[in-house]
């Protein structure tokens, strides 16, 4: 026979947690659909990712303007060993000259001295050596010969160094080559994956840029009094290059990298200083505390000491940050890049 019992009905508490599950579930549901959605972490790798290739791309444009000044003065040298060499040579025709009316009196009365054909030939290093072969030339001829051989030493030792420093350039200029492909090669991965990212995600991150190029129209720099008065004019010559772009390797005047800015500020107020932040780093008086600092001195930033740039006072710094900004104040605290010490030029 079929049974005929009722069905058991569930229990009072497992009806309660099923009610409270789906009433969570609902208000989950209801919160996703309402909130924004989460960031995507990936993408946020990107941001960190592109701020790393910048850095590293402007610790190589230090080192790429370094070189870049090195092959400036090795080019120098090697002009001026050249012209040298140059004047030398012209002197040694004139002696050449004289060397051969000495040679053609000789053999006019009565045959080519030794010392003369040693001195005419391919070698004539040691023609001196022979000191009684000299018996038959008047001082004054032993004295041109005297000067001939010197001003051949002479050149010939201008000429090695020449080639030497053409050597040197060479291989400066290999450097500079490779440099320029490593910070290309840089600025075009940080391109690439910021093309990973929506138009509306590289809009956002443009426009924070903007924010920060536009934050330095409003800073508060005080009323400090400057550190020097030449250090006051390289200090307002920088704060007219505010709103140009960063270029790397650039020195001005309408457009810089980081040493580029500083190096250009003070030469417009009449002072010369090395071009790269390292070297920048070891020149003038050493600051090592942020609140000693005054306006137009120096800040070095980086462990490396790969970056710099004006203290602006009210803790603030007047620098070409990096690609894609723009010459502007800064928050040394927030600027991402810890401080090492100020230098007062």
């Amino acid at each position: 026979m079929a049974s005929h019992r009722r069905p058991k009905q569930p229990g009072q508490t497992y009806v309660t947690v099923l009610t409270a599950t789906a009433a969570a579930t609902v208000a989950l549901s209801a919160q996703s659909a309402s909130a924004d959605p989460l960031p995507d972490p990936s993408k946020k790798g990107v941001q960190a990712q592109v701020d790393r290739l910048y850095e590293e791309a402007t610790q190589a444009t230090e080192k790429y303007n370094g070189a870049k000044e090195t092959a400036g003065k090795l080019e120098k040298e090697v002009k001026d060993l050249q012209e040298t060499a140059a004047r030398k040579q012209s002197g040694l025709n004139g002696l050449r000259n004289q060397v051969g009316s000495i040679a053609a009196a000789q053999y006019r009365s009565g045959g080519l001295d030794p010392s003369v054909q040693l001195l005419l030939s391919s070698d004539p290093d040691g023609f001196l050596d022979k000191a009684s072969a000299m018996d038959r030339l008047s001082a004054q001829q032993v004295a041109a010969l005297q000067q001939y051989e010197s001003q051949q030493r002479g050149l010939q030792q201008q000429r090695r160094e020449a080639t030497e420093k053409l050597q040197d350039l060479q291989s400066v200029r290999k450097g500079l080559g490779d440099r320029k492909k490593e910070i290309q090669g840089k600025l075009a991965q940080a391109q690439k994956l910021l093309n990973t990212l929506t138009a509306e995600e590289r809009a956002r991150i443009a426009e924070k840029e903007e924010r920060a190029n536009r934050s330095s129209e409003r800073v508060q720099l005080g009323n400090e009094a400057s550190a020097s008065q030449r250090a006051a004019a390289a200090f307002s010559a920088a704060k007219s290059r505010v709103g140009l772009p960063y270029v790397w390797g650039a020195s001005g005047p309408n457009s810089f990298d980081c040493s580029g800015l500083t190096s250009w500020a003070f030469n417009q107020a009449g002072v010369s200083i090395p071009r790269t932040s390292q070297a920048q780093a070891n020149v003038g008086s050493r600051i090592n505390s942020l609140s000693a600092l005054k306006p137009g001195d120096l800040i070095i930033m980086r462990t490396d000491l790969s970056h710099v740039g004006f203290y602006a006072g009210n803790g603030q710094i007047l620098h070409a940050p990096k690609p894609g900004a723009q010459v502007r104040y800064e928050s040394i605290a927030r600027s991402g890049m810890p401080f090492m010490w100020g230098v007062r030029i």
